[in-house]
């Protein structure tokens, strides 16, 4: 995509059964003065009928499908009329349009990045599983992008239309959000935030239909998708981001992506010496779709550096680790390698070389733990103590 020189923004509003707040929500809206469009998402309850008389484009879908597919048919309708950027704003009530210009203050700024509204919510009586699913939501975004978010949960935001059309989700329900963001960031966009006033009171939170339960079981599960998704060293699409031939170059160095975490990492070299023999332990051990899940808790209840552990276990990623672990489990128990790949011996064979697996892994995982923390013992001690010199020999120059 090429440089967006002139903007054009338009103010999304999707609804589902907002009956009570709808109105409020785009009348505030209107005073903005930018064009509008509200995405009725299968409204049953009529809330449609109460904006008809205000002028208001709107885009009726013909069932609930989803916030992820209402903000996916609106942006596919900015494009078809020109609209370089979208800002998405809830029908419920909690938010107030007056903090619009902020967005639009900041789309000019980087036009090709996503623009989070962080909830302010110190001045607010704002629920206990907000705050919680804020703080889990940016944990995890960090984890799968290395980028610390502001709010990741909010629903006011802005983003570049052409991202929104072009990038691939899964997800199409309050999760999109998730995925949009995270996928936008691997993608090359920027994140910006903006501080929003948020209203939290019985009528804004029986108009929203975020269900704790269902709706951040989802989201956990896109996170497990997007996590898992990341420990593979296979480059993410880019799309406004490196050329192509260093894209092909981020192929080769996305497994070490996590050593500049651990040079600069401030905690003692035994800190961090044990952070990596967690996460090369547990990345290698056959705890199948659940590594990330087990090394997050473990490195909690241990007090050891999660980003760290995590970042190392993707040296542990297939097939290098776990084929070593499949040869040592088969040389175990057979005396040789294995050394034909055939149909007979994946195929027919499978569940033999599963059984060579857990085996070799059980044996592997201390043994790579240990030689890992020991290297990266190494290599902190030695950078520290060049970096300690040259500070000492700069210091001697200014005296």
């Amino acid at each position: 995509m090429k440089k967006i020189d002139k903007i054009s923004v338009l103010l999304v509003i999707p609804t589902y059964n907002n009956r009570n707040t709808l109105r409020s929500v785009v009348e505030d809206s209107l005073k903005m003065e930018l064009p509008i469009l509200v995405v009725n998402d299968g409204s049953t309850d009529g809330a449609p009928d109460t904006i008809a008389d205000l002028g208001i484009k709107r885009l009726d879908l013909s069932k609930n499908k989803g916030k992820g597919i209402a903000i996916r048919a609106a942006a596919q309708w900015a494009y078809e009329n020109n609209f370089t950027h979208i800002i998405t704003m809830d029908a419920d009530g909690q938010h107030s349009a007056k903090d619009v210009p902020e967005f639009i203050e900041k789309i000019k700024i980087n036009p090709l990045s996503i623009v989070l509204g962080a909830r302010d919510f110190e001045s607010t009586d704002t629920p206990e599983s907000s705050k919680f699913g804020r703080k889990f939501s940016n944990f995890w975004v960090r984890v799968s992008t290395g980028v610390s978010v502001s709010d990741s949960q909010s629903g006011f935001r802005a983003y570049p239309v052409d991202a929104l059309r072009r990038l691939r989700c899964l997800s199409r329900r309050y999760n999109y959000e998730v995925e949009i963001l995270v996928k936008g960031i691997w993608a090359g966009l920027a994140v910006q935030s903006v501080n929003i006033t948020v209203n939290y009171n019985p009528e804004t939170i029986e108009a929203s239909h975020f269900r704790p339960f269902v709706d951040n079981a989802r989201i956990s599960l896109t996170y497990t998708y997007l996590v898992t998704r990341n420990l593979f060293p296979l480059p993410h699409r880019v799309l406004y981001g490196p050329k192509t031939a260093e894209r092909i170059k981020s192929f080769f160095i996305n497994p070490f992506r996590g050593l500049k975490l651990l040079v600069t990492e401030k905690s003692s070299p035994r800190q961090i010496m044990f952070a990596v023999m967690l996460g090369i332990f547990l990345a290698t051990l056959p705890l199948i779709a659940i590594h990330s899940v087990a090394i997050v808790f473990v490195a909690t209840r241990l007090k050891l550096n999660r980003l760290i552990a995590l970042n190392v276990s993707h040296f542990c990623a297939p097939p290098i680790v776990p084929g070593m672990a499949v040869e040592l489990g088969y040389f175990l128990r057979n005396g040789t390698f294995l050394t034909e790949f055939t149909v007979q011996t994946l195929g027919h064979e499978a569940l033999q070389r599963i059984g060579d697996y857990l085996l070799g892994s059980i044996i592997l995982a201390p043994i790579l733990a240990m030689l890992a923390g020991l290297i990266t013992y190494l290599i902190i001690r030695i950078y520290r103590k060049i970096k300690e010199t040259a500070v000492k020999k700069e210091v001697r120059k200014i005296a």
